[in-house]
């Protein structure tokens, strides 16, 4: 062991006393100041126009400062610069053995009675020390994120530095071979980058054999040090850098024994194939999910589960999970079903799942079967048969045609005729299954709130019957008009639609059907005809009874739900409200959210705009939009707790008593017509009272737009029905604030780190480097 750090010592000796080391050490301090100030004086510059406006923007803030700043996979420091970092470690090594072959040392080093292994690993440590300098350097930035980051997160950036060092060292491992292969110090630099280049790449490659594509999996270098980046330490990553480290060494081992002995070529490379087989059997072993360990680094443990998705999921313990993955080659997200993609699907959707759940059992089918609107397609490929078709597109997207079968193969054992044929993926528990679909939007891939509402189904958790009432000219969940909503609860497609996130939803005529027991909301969207005897009577028992109701009503039909909820001490005022403003209609009216709605359910906006007003700051709120509203007064008198959750903007709207034309000139307050001024109308209240031992609860709105498939995206309209299902569904999963919220330098502040950080430091490390350099040569 002795031997080992002296011949360490002096592989460091030897870098420091040329010039090189000192070269790489200066360029990389001057690229890496370079990013790292450029990001730190914007943001200085932002966040200090930011407070100056607002002293308490922060408040706002709730992301991780020091992710954003370090280790955003986007454009993070770290990830910024980890391109460039690839250059310096092959420019060390590429002369680290093949300099011992151009000095003629090596026959030396044959004779002498040192051996070989501790040769190599001698100068594997020297080397593997000076990464520690490098990984140094890109601490100082780290260590400069204090002064301008409050509260750092520091265990994700230690979690970052060991990944750097870990992918150093494993590109030292690899330099210091292709260094025994030539004495030409290019090729060997050259060299190197071939073969990262093909262990980043390894994973594309024949994905199309499963056997194959988990050993690829195993080799691909991709997505291992950006885990780390993220703040997540896993010990099959950790495993990863150091059996190439140690498949490497045991190459370069191999190679300088070959010098020293006459063997039959077949038998040198079957030494080779040993070493490969048997990093591949431990890293294939050890990247199982059984033998996985983690690690989330992050204060607010971004990188896991959220708590009650990880109780799910313990509750699912009892019994595998199978999940089939159907994929349609005619579904228009066909390609996140192919083979090729079958890492990134486990990788990216599913291998936070496994980590607290480890027998989940995977398999694939592919079939065929037009998807709406796709008959044209004989008219694209003249004189083709379908199988034909198909044919020509599994050449085009580089899969075997052979593996996708007639639908009708498949029918018997799953209708996805309801889901237009796309791509999902079917959960089976026990003998119970259920869908998660996919989705058009830039995601794709299902989050975490579809996949507890998935979980709930499989468990039997008891799903909220949510109907839509109709019979009176309401709006239709079955309709894509632009008034219906259809979007906001049984398009398939929206991730946020009421049937992706926990609940049953279906229209009732209740001029011919009762309300059924197990109802557990009852929604009146907008009648446009007197309600019947027989429908008012259905609708004050369900009220009277302690049935919850989503109740919306529109300007100009007032009389139409008024008497319904006469009961609820609640009527909607006469009129509609106008806001008029230079760029819209004057039916346009902009909303706040109380302080009460932010309490409706644990949605992520909401969650952050309350901790904003507890804080002290209720100078804004969120706000949405109605089109065409009238405001909502209550008798205190009510049976009734009543909370506004929607108010118009302070002093900006009034209640028109006549008729509103929106298409002339801007209209005028004239009370003398019973126009009302207030500086604030309630557009949406909660009611809230204890019957029959439970909380009944119902939504009262004087707009039903706003939840119109032409206008609900720019509301939040979950929280709604999460409250008026005692926040069962959507199963929200909201991670606390982080800690490191406030950047503290001021642009000065940043300007003179600059300078400390680009010009001065690397100026000191250079000039030390230059005196040191000249004394030895004096020497």
């Amino acid at each position: 062991m002795r031997i080992i750090f002296q011949i360490a010592k002096n592989e460091l000796r030897n870098l420091f006393y040329s010039p090189i080391a000192w070269f790489v050490t200066v360029v990389m301090m001057v690229m890496c100041a370079f990013y790292f100030t450029e990001t730190t004086s914007f943001t200085a510059k932002v966040f200090h126009l930011n407070y100056k406006n607002n002293p308490d923007a922060s408040l706002s803030f709730f992301d991780s400062m020091t992710h954003g700043l370090y280790l955003n996979i986007s454009h993070g420091f770290i990830i910024t610069i980890l391109p460039h970092l690839f250059l310096f470690v092959p420019l060390l090594t590429m002369g680290v053995i093949g300099r011992e072959f151009n000095n003629g040392t090596i026959r030396l080093l044959y004779s002498s009675p040192v051996k070989l292994r501790t040769l190599v690993l001698g100068k594997f440590l020297g080397m593997a020390i000076y990464n520690l300098l490098l990984v140094s350097v890109v601490g100082i930035f780290m260590v400069a994120g204090f002064a301008g980051i409050q509260s750092l997160d520091v265990p994700p950036l230690l979690c970052a530095s060991l990944g750097l060092y870990l992918f150093f060292t494993a590109l030292t491992a690899i330099g210091i071979f292709m260094s025994s292969l030539t004495t030409y110090q290019v090729v060997s630099a050259i060299s190197t980058f071939i073969v990262l280049f093909i262990l980043s790449n390894i994973g594309s490659l024949w994905q199309q054999y499963d056997f194959v594509r988990d050993l690829t999996l195993f080799l691909s270098l991709r997505g291992r040090l950006e885990k780390m980046i993220l703040g997540l330490l896993t010990s099959k990553d950790v495993l990863y850098y150091l059996i190439i480290m140690a498949m490497f060494i045991g190459f370069t081992l191999l190679k300088l024994k070959a010098g020293q002995e006459t063997k039959p070529w077949y038998l040198k490379m079957s030494r080779y194939m040993a070493i490969v087989v048997g990093a591949l059997v431990i890293g294939y072993i050890s990247a199982r999910p059984v033998f996985t360990g983690y690690l989330d680094t992050t204060a607010t443990k971004t990188n896991t589960l959220h708590p009650r998705t990880q109780q799910l999921l313990k509750r699912l313990n009892e019994a595998p999970l199978e999940v089939t993955l159907y994929t349609n080659i005619f579904a228009s997200n066909a390609s996140f079903g192919f083979p090729r993609e079958r890492n990134n699907y486990i990788t990216q959707l599913w291998e936070g799942y496994q980590r607290f759940k480890t027998d989940i059992d995977f398999k694939y089918e592919y079939y065929y079967a037009l998807t709406k609107n796709q008959e044209t397609i004989f008219d694209v490929y003249p004189g083709k048969s379908l199988q034909q078709i198909v044919g020509v597109i599994s050449k085009m997207n580089r899969v075997d045609s052979a593996m996708f079968k007639p639908y009708e193969k498949i029918s018997k054992e799953i209708d996805l005729a309801l889901e237009d044929y796309q791509v999902v993926m079917q959960l089976k528990y026990k003998g119970r299954s259920t869908l998660v679909r996919f989705y058009n939007d830039s995601r794709t891939l299902p989050d975490q709130q579809n996949m507890n509402a998935a979980f709930s189904r499989l468990l039997e958790d008891p799903i909220p019957n949510l109907y839509f009432v109709t019979g009176a000219l309401e709006r239709n969940i079955h309709k894509k008009g632009e008034r219906e909503y259809f979007t906001h609860v049984l398009d398939k497609s929206n991730r946020y639609a009421l049937i992706n996130t926990g609940f049953d939803a279906d229209s009732l005529n209740l001029s011919t059907q009762p309300i059924p027991d197990s109802t557990s909301l009852l929604v009146m969207a907008d009648p446009k005809m007197d309600l019947t005897p027989t429908v008012l009577n259905k609708l004050q028992t369900h009220i009277n009874t302690g049935g919850n109701m989503l109740v919306l009503g529109e300007p100009g039909k007032q009389y139409v739900l008024n008497p319904l909820l006469s009961q609820t001490g609640v009527q909607f005022s006469n009129g509609q409200l106008v806001q008029p403003s230079r760029d819209e209609t004057p039916d346009k009216i902009t909303n706040y959210y109380t302080f009460d709605a932010f309490d409706l359910a644990e949605h992520t906006e909401l969650v952050k705009r309350k901790y904003i007003w507890k804080h002290g700051s209720r100078k804004d709120s969120l706000r949405n939009g109605f089109e065409g509203a009238t405001g909502i007064p209550w008798s205190d008198s009510s049976s009734f707790t009543v909370k506004p959750l929607y108010m118009t903007s302070p002093g900006r709207a009034w209640l028109k008593a006549g008729k509103l034309v929106i298409d002339s000139i801007t209209p005028v307050f004239n009370p003398q017509e019973g126009d009302i001024k207030s500086n604030s109308f309630a557009t949406a209240i909660a009611l809230s009272r204890q019957h029959n031992n439970k909380e009944q609860r119902i939504i009262i709105a004087g707009d039903a737009d706003f939840l119109s498939n032409f206008r609900q995206m720019n509301n939040l309209i979950d929280p709604l029905y999460s409250w008026l299902s005692y926040n069962r569904f959507p199963v929200y999963t909201p991670y606390p604030r982080a800690p490191d919220t406030v950047f503290l330098l001021s642009p000065t502040a940043a300007d003179v780190q600059k300078m400390l950080l680009l010009w001065i430091l690397p100026a000191v490390v250079l000039v030390t480097g230059t005196v040191i350099l000249i004394r030895r040569k004096r020497k």
